[in-house]
């Protein structure tokens, strides 16, 4: 297996990532916005802390990001994952933004 064809593997494993953690961000969003504060609104919570973790170990990259400098000297932001450049680059702040706030609004409601 070439480099080329190591980075693509990690370029679609990564974006099958990005995939999931957005499907578990977005059931957040419409759990709370619907009250429906279930155990897997917490088992997101609990992928969301673990992924924030992970991040932390790695000085805020992805491991994925992280392996595939291995196999590229590109600077875009998107050399290791299937997304337009912007949303690459503003990734982490657009989705914290979205759970900071998700959370705000639950704890607004577990309050009420």
């Amino acid at each position: 297996m070439t480099g080329e064809d190591k980075l693509r593997l990690i370029r679609i494993m990564h974006t099958l990532i990005w995939i999931f953690f957005n499907v578990v961000i977005f059931y957040m969003v419409f759990a709370v916005l619907t009250g429906r504060i279930d155990q897997w609104l917490w088992i997101c919570y609990c992928l969301i802390i673990l992924e924030g973790i992970t991040l932390s170990l790695f000085r805020l990259y992805c491991p994925l990001t992280v392996w595939a400098r291995k196999y590229s000297a590109s600077t875009k932001h998107n050399f290791d994952i299937y997304l337009p450049e912007w949303l690459a680059k503003y990734n982490k702040q657009i989705y914290t933004t979205i759970v900071a706030l998700t959370t705000l609004l639950l704890i607004y409601k577990l309050l009420r």
